[in-house]
């Protein structure tokens, strides 16, 4: 069924990531529609020089579309990023949190950049709330996506297929060119429920996509296949009773 998925899919899926090698060899993959990253995995990944370490990847990502965020906390200094990370490449969107750390809207800001042409990814959006403000603030400017975090949502007890479905309906009447995009998925049932209700993207790290094969599998031979791990790894420690 992995391969009927990916061939028939309507969904994008973006590899989300930081190390260099894996994002390389990932954005060959047909299957992946685009790359995004953010300080935090850049961080883990042990990336030392931002604009180094971005410029590296985008002399050999020059088509798909990647995802760089801004890491200034006051509008003035997000600003200037954003225009000199729109300049690195064709292909990249600027990654502009919905709030700064004090909770001041980004809105002002949002409208401004997408005005003047600069391709936005609008993130840590988690309300519906904070979507009708950045589709508002984008509407009428440069193509554009809203990362709503759904795993994040999830991790609340919160079901967020509701809220996911709300987002589409507002992204989509306020402005076409706005893609919303499913983020911080936590298992692969999310690709497929994000694929069922429309969404136009979702991220995906390394650990899901590696999951791609079991879609659809038979669960008999998956529970087979538990059975001999079972067994297997139990003779290879040695355990005796």
């Amino acid at each position: 069924m992995s391969e009927s998925f990916l061939s028939n899919k309507r969904i994008k899926l973006f590899a989300d990531g930081a190390d260099r090698g894996s994002m390389l060899e990932l954005a060959r993959r047909p299957e992946i529609d685009g790359l995004t990253t953010n300080p935090t995995l850049m961080r883990k990944a042990g990336v030392g020089d931002y604009r180094a370490f971005a410029r590296d990847v985008l002399a050999e990502i020059r088509s798909k579309p990647i995802s760089f965020e801004v890491v200034a906390d006051e509008f003035a200094a997000m600003g200037r990023q954003a225009r000199e990370i729109a300049g690195w490449g064709t292909n990249v969107y600027v990654k502009i949190p919905i709030t700064t750390t004090r909770a001041e809207s980004s809105s002002a800001l949002i409208h401004e950049l997408s005005h003047e042409g600069v391709k936005l990814n609008v993130t840590g959006v988690l309300t519906l709330d904070q979507v009708r403000a950045a589709a508002q603030s984008l509407r009428g400017g440069a193509p554009a996506v809203i990362s709503v975090f759904a795993g994040r949502i999830a991790d609340t007890g919160r079901n967020p297929i509701p809220i996911m479905q709300a987002a589409l309906e507002i992204c989509h009447a306020v402005e076409p060119r706005i893609e919303l995009l499913w983020a911080s998925p936590r298992e692969l049932l999310n690709v497929v429920e994000a694929e069922q209700m429309g969404c136009d993207i979702i991220t995906v790290l390394p650990e899901i996509l590696a999951k791609l094969p079991m879609l659809g599998m038979d669960l008999g031979a998956l529970s087979l296949e538990t059975v001999r791990m079972f067994h297997r790894d139990a003779a290879a420690a040695g355990y005796l009773l």
